[in-house]
């Protein structure tokens, strides 16, 4: 949803994608509007709902043949049921996508850390897919959440040098090790750019990584090494 999101996102697909050639990648169409209302703004009662915006995006996404949509927007999953709803869109779920990969990666993982917006935060997303995962889902106390990842994720957001947000997001990080979390998700997409410090401190779930994953899973056919057909938007 954020234009360097988005941007990182389609890089790590095509890094994550096995072709021998340019013609092999998957075909891939690319939404991005920088006009959709913020998400978290509207979680918080601050602002317009961004169904519309994000309805009439998945819409052009269909009528150009996409048949799956990849969200690059932890916050905006709040919004997948009305969005399907309104639309019939399949859309990855990035949330458990993330939480899987990372119940893979640490053997007896049991706690798991989350660094997100204030939005998700609201919405309980990982909290509820960890339920279902028997995966016990803890958030950074708020004044952590407001001084360094909410900082942080603004900063990214701003353009602003990474130095400062590396350092505050690693921070973080080290806030959930000392509630005794075994590994953490980076469920915010701005926050994979600036988590190279935090992953020095705890094992690191990039969810930008784990939805660019879950879609060659979706779209790709691992046993003849060709693509489905499909188009993923």
């Amino acid at each position: 949803m954020g234009a360097l999101a988005t941007a990182d996102f389609y890089r790590r697909l095509v890094q994550r994608t096995p072709a021998g050639s340019d013609q092999a990648h998957l075909p891939v169409l690319v939404w991005a509007d920088p006009a959709v209302p913020d998400r978290t703004a509207a979680l918080l009662g601050e602002g317009p709902s961004p169904v519309p915006a994000l309805a009439e995006g998945a819409r052009w996404l269909q009528r150009a043949g996409v048949s799956c949509i990849a969200v690059p927007c932890n916050t905006a999953h709040a919004y997948v049921e009305q969005l399907s709803g309104a639309t019939g869109a399949g859309v990855l779920d990035m949330i458990r996508a993330a939480l899987e990969t990372a119940a893979r990666r640490v053997h007896g993982l049991e706690r798991v850390g989350v660094l997100a917006t204030r939005g998700t935060r609201l919405t309980g997303l990982y909290e509820r897919a960890g339920a279902r995962l028997g995966l016990d889902v803890v958030q950074v106390p708020a004044s952590v959440q407001e001084e360094y990842v909410d900082a942080a994720i603004r900063a990214v957001m701003g353009g602003a040098d990474p130095t400062g947000p590396e350092r505050w997001i690693a921070t973080a990080a080290e806030s959930l090790q000392g509630q005794g979390d075994q590994a953490v998700v980076a469920a915010c997409t701005e926050i994979p750019l600036v988590s190279g410090a935090a992953a020095r401190v705890l094992p690191l779930v990039d969810s930008t990584d784990a939805l660019a994953e879950a879609a060659v899973a979706r779209l790709w056919r691992p046993t003849s090494g060709v693509r489905t057909g499909e188009r993923i938007g």
